[in-house]
């Protein structure tokens, strides 16, 4: 079972504090290729962009482990388990985010940082968390 971490945030700031748990893993030595990022409203700048070029380049670069892979969570159960997953609950519905939350306990091998109202977490994962 991953060890899990939950930072409070509102959901139009839970990005960013997503933004900063990645730089704080990658300066801390974790490799990008370690990290998954989901996101329950809004998709990633990066993702959105990368989407651009097709779902076939996008989720070749998931596969290549290259550097830190952004995703919508709804499509969670299609990423491989990466040692640390980062959710950022910046919006989309309550029912999404409980759906998202498990699979992202899924995918999560050592470590999983979650971003956002921690009321909506707790629910979800139990209060023990």
């Amino acid at each position: 079972m991953p060890q899990v971490q939950l930072i409070p945030a509102p959901a139009q700031g839970a990005l960013d504090a997503a933004e900063e748990a990645v730089d704080l893993l990658l300066d801390n030595g974790r490799a990008p290729g370690d990290i998954l990022v989901l996101t329950t409203g809004e998709a990633h700048p990066w993702a959105a962009h990368e989407l651009t070029f097709g779902e076939a380049s996008y989720w070749a670069q998931h596969d290549a482990r290259d550097d830190v892979f952004y995703a919508d969570a709804a499509q969670a159960e299609r990423a491989a388990v990466r040692p640390v997953v980062v959710v950022a609950a910046n919006g989309g519905s309550e029912e999404l985010v409980a759906r998202a939350l498990p699979v992202a306990l899924g995918r999560a091998a050592t470590l999983l940082i979650v971003c956002g109202d921690p009321q909506q977490f707790n629910s979800v994962l139990g209060a023990g968390v």
